[in-house]
């Protein structure tokens, strides 16, 4: 058995654990810049606030009856963090899947919907979070049955497939087809001309058309519908294959100076997520962007790239080969909004093949052993607490806006609420 679990409306959840005043109101979380919303609660839905909407130009009345917040991505990853902890405890086996959602995969047989209601319960008390839980015997249906936990009253956030194939068929007739997991809007317009419009024709697809319209990975999914799993759980999540940081600035920058400094901390990220999961890599990228909604302004958006000497993880090796990539494609007199830094053809960190121009190793031990002290202290006292000088100081002015931003109350020690009877 495979059980979905997922925060309800998760980013705002977050907010609303340490605001309670915050229930049964309309909230949104903003993107980067306080741009886009990108979280809504049922009442901010209920106002007729679309997804993806550009904040400041939603009427007054909208601002007014609305709570807004800008991302707190500490906060957010540490609430997933002890959600996915307490999770562990219910199961076998978990595959985190994103910030908000697991997979959980059990071995034994037992009461699921009792279960589910214990999970949903520990989950709030432990975090804070309400939760939705789906089962069901493969990944696709356990993905079915959580959306039917969390859209069908009367579940109480949790649903179990039903074993008869006649139920099962009937629940799967009612389902649109892009509700499927992996079927999108043009796989949908293209299953929609062959008269599949619903879960159930899917699921009847015989074998041969589905794979050649949907590939192997689409024959997997038809099977799954059946109720035949063809993937079990990734307990580790596989090593990335690219890494890429890129964030629009808080204003438009246009020097060298300026744009190194951010150039500078973005890829010492890029560093520390290659050395989290034990990769050097061999491929640099850089990107500028203007903006391309600034009326009467020349737009260039250039992007250079290089093949490393040797594969590595060092930040200063990387931030040095990232500004020579900036100086060369950068332009004066023009104004970027972002620029983006990509790594990619990755190797494992001690295998990696050096150049003739190597340092010995000796010197190379004690650059792994710096990087490491680097990190310890950036997890211990906060990310960019130690980083090169190229990085800029404490208050750069490309930060980011985030005007809007809750305490990070849960990681770090200045913003811990505080509680008074």
């Amino acid at each position: 058995m495979f059980a979905l679990v997922d925060g309800n409306c998760f980013y705002v959840s977050c907010e609303r654990v340490f605001d309670p005043a915050l229930e049964g109101r309309a909230v949104v979380v903003l993107s980067n810049n306080d741009g886009c919303v990108v979280a809504r609660s049922d009442e901010a839905k209920a106002l007729g606030i679309p997804m993806g909407a550009v904040w400041h130009l939603q009427p007054a009345s909208v601002h007014a009856a609305t709570e807004a917040f800008s991302s707190n991505y500490a906060l957010y990853g540490d609430m997933s963090r002890r959600m996915m902890e307490t999770l562990r405890g219910f199961c076998e086996k978990l595959e985190v899947y994103s910030i908000d959602e697991a997979f959980l995969g059990f071995d034994s047989t037992g009461d699921w919907a009792a279960l589910g209601t214990l999970v949903r319960g520990t989950v709030r008390r432990h975090t804070g979070i309400p939760v939705c839980a789906g089962f069901g015997p493969t990944r696709v249906l356990a993905k079915l049955a959580n959306r039917l936990a969390k859209k069908t009253p009367g579940t109480g956030g949790v649903f179990v497939w039903p074993e008869g194939s006649e139920e099962s068929a009937a629940l799967l007739a009612s389902l649109p087809v892009e509700s499927v997991w992996g079927i999108g809007r043009r796989l949908t317009a293209r299953l929609a001309g062959r008269g599949v419009k619903t879960a159930g024709d899917l699921r009847g697809m015989d074998n041969e058309t589905a794979r050649r319209l949907m590939g192997v990975t689409g024959l997997r999914l038809v099977w799954e519908l059946r109720g035949v799993p063809c993937a079990g759980l990734e307990e580790l999540a596989p090593a990335k294959k690219a890494i890429c940081c890129a964030k629009g600035f808080g204003q438009p920058l246009s020097t060298l100076e300026e744009l190194g400094e951010p150039l500078a901390a973005y890829t010492c990220r890029v560093a520390e997520k290659l050395r989290e999961q034990g990769s050097a890599a061999g491929f640099l990228q850089v990107f500028l962007e203007t903006n391309p909604h600034a009326a009467g302004e020349s737009q260039y958006n250039p992007s250079a790239s290089r093949n490393l000497t040797a594969p590595t993880n060092h930040s200063g090796d990387l931030c040095a080969a990232a500004g020579e990539l900036l100086r060369r494609i950068h332009r004066p007199g023009h104004r970027f909004i972002k620029v983006g830094v990509l790594v990619s053809e990755f190797s494992p960190e001690r295998e990696s093949q050096g150049a003739f121009d190597s340092p010995p190793p000796e010197t190379a031990a004690r650059r792994r052993a710096l990087m490491a002290v680097m990190d310890r202290l950036n997890r211990e006292m906060g990310r960019g607490t130690v980083r090169p000088a190229s990085a800029g100081g404490n208050a750069p002015r490309w930060r980011m806006r985030q005007a809007r931003l809750s305490p990070r109350r849960t990681t770090c020690w200045a913003q811990l609420p505080v509680a008074r009877s």
